[in-house]
């Protein structure tokens, strides 16, 4: 109970820290958090609200990745598990305490998508200053893929473009 109270409080706290960081403009430039063992950044201005795991409405012949359809404060959204997008692999199901730490995040409802990414664990919040170096994404990597960042400890993390993702096509075509 203390732990899912603490992770309410965190959550709260970064949902706090975020509105912040809109209106001033520039304390943090990106929402970190990992998703399939890996970590990224998604840009906060492309990043709409976050929510917990919802229950979800399963859609007969679509991808592994397509988890469903959710309902998010009255809006159906379709809800997509971001680890097993990137690495196209089926992710396994994850338990009652896994589900508990996911989250679903949003796209900036100027894209025009209904669409919800659901990733592991939320990190906080990340400025250039967070990072030693940046550099260009791997050979092969995804048209959505932005710099990939090292942070001080050399982890890498990896820059999403929301953007991008939102209009590619093999994202958008949800059938099997």
């Amino acid at each position: 109970m203390a732990s899912r109270e603490a992770l309410r409080d965190f959550q709260g706290r970064l949902a706090d820290r975020l509105k912040q960081a809109r209106a001033s403009g520039a304390s943090a430039s990106w929402l970190a958090l990992v998703a399939g063992g890996h970590r990224f950044l998604f840009p906060l201005s492309h990043s709409g609200e976050i929510f917990p795991m919802v229950p979800l409405q399963r859609v007969p012949y679509t991808r592994d990745w397509f988890l469903g359809v959710g309902n998010l404060r009255g809006n159906l959204f379709g809800i997509v598990d971001f680890g097993g997008y990137v690495s196209g692999k089926p992710v396994p199901p994850r338990s009652e305490t896994q589900l508990a730490q996911s989250r679903v995040v949003v796209f900036n409802p100027v894209f025009g998508v209904n669409c919800g990414l659901l990733v592991d664990s939320l990190v906080g919040l990340r400025n250039t200053d967070s990072f030693l170096r940046s550099g260009t994404s791997p050979a092969g990597s995804p048209a959505f893929f932005g710099h990939l960042y090292t942070d001080e400890r050399g982890l890498d993390w990896q820059e999403i473009n929301l953007q991008s993702l939102s209009q590619q096509p093999e994202f958008l075509l949800v059938s099997a």
